[in-house]
């Protein structure tokens, strides 16, 4: 098997998950890894086995990808230069600041031919997965997205930081255009929007209604499927999926049957990358494209701008 050269660009709390697993993928060669801070930089390369790049531009040329996980504002001027390069380019969620941006980045890898890959993990998520095939023509989508306040991600409002993983993941499954939105969203302690929630009508006539925190007490990530023939419940922070179906009765009153399906749990960042390398080795697209980043984008900036 060829060996894959990969780097890291940005190496917080995000971007140094993303090198451990790099680092220890099969036939993977993590190249280096770049970041602004200098000794954060040295700390993650002395950890992984790796070098320090000071210029992500020096990459070019010696990587066949890399993974960028920077503050959201940077991303199209750290990517451009790798995506005209024909570099294959993993972006952490959200694409971009701005669609206007998104569009840049599309045209280019359009242009060269790159492949570009969207970091929107949840979409790896194992009980999404196999939660997949079982959700058909869905009526009612509840989903509950809460957390404690972060020490990252405040230079985007609540919206763009979680709420977009299941804005993706719903675009994905209902497999039908958003028809109407209303929103409402609360700044409590930034200037940016903490809290915020989002009724969404689809065309299919499936309504989705979304709630972000990130001012909880309590750590939720649950996502509810209601169907004319089931109940689907998946938590994504567990792993855990549980489906229950209306069984009918010899002459007697129905029942409802189910409970927890088995899930093989893996970290969903490892399948992630896992896939995008895959994606770079066998020439086919990633599993989540560039176009699916600009339509989680283009939902979230059509709430925000609601709000």
């Amino acid at each position: 098997m060829q060996r894959t050269r990969l780097a890291v660009v940005g190496v917080g709390s995000l971007g140094q998950h993303h090198a451990r697993i790099l680092a220890a993928l099969p036939g993977v060669d993590l190249v280096g890894v770049v970041d602004t801070n200098a000794a954060r930089a040295q700390e993650i390369a002395a950890k992984h086995g790796t070098t320090v790049v000071s210029d992500a531009a020096a990459l070019i040329g010696r990587v066949d990808g890399v993974s960028i996980a920077t503050p959201t504002a940077s991303h199209v001027d750290v990517a451009l230069p790798f995506v005209d390069a024909g570099i294959a380019v993993l972006i952490e969620k959200p694409l971009a600041s701005s669609l206007a941006e998104a569009d840049r980045l599309l045209a280019a890898a359009k242009a060269r031919g790159s492949m570009l890959a969207v970091g929107h993990t949840e979409r790896f998520n194992p009980a999404v997965a196999v939660a997949r095939p079982l959700v058909s023509s869905p009526r009612f989508i509840e989903v509950h997205r809460l957390g404690a306040f972060p020490e990252r991600s405040l230079d985007i409002d609540v919206i763009f930081d979680l709420m977009i993983h299941d804005l993706d993941v719903l675009l994905s499954v209902v497999g039908s255009d958003v028809a109407a939105v209303e929103a409402v969203g609360v700044n409590v302690l930034t200037p940016k929007v903490d809290i915020a929630n989002a009724r969404l009508r689809f065309e299919s006539g499936c309504i989705a209604n979304l709630t972000a925190s990130r001012i909880s007490r309590d750590r939720v990530r649950k996502c509810r499927f209601f169907q004319h023939d089931a109940y689907i419940s998946i938590d994504y922070a567990a792993q855990e999926l549980e489906v229950y179906r209306l069984a009918p009765a010899n002459g007697g009153r129905p029942v409802i049957q189910g409970g927890r399906i088995e899930v093989p749990t893996e970290e969903p960042l490892k399948r992630e990358l896992a896939d995008f390398v895959a994606a770079i080795r066998e020439r086919k697209p990633p599993a989540v494209t560039g176009q699916d980043g600009r339509a989680a984008l283009a939902l979230a900036t059509r709430i925000a701008e609601l709000i």
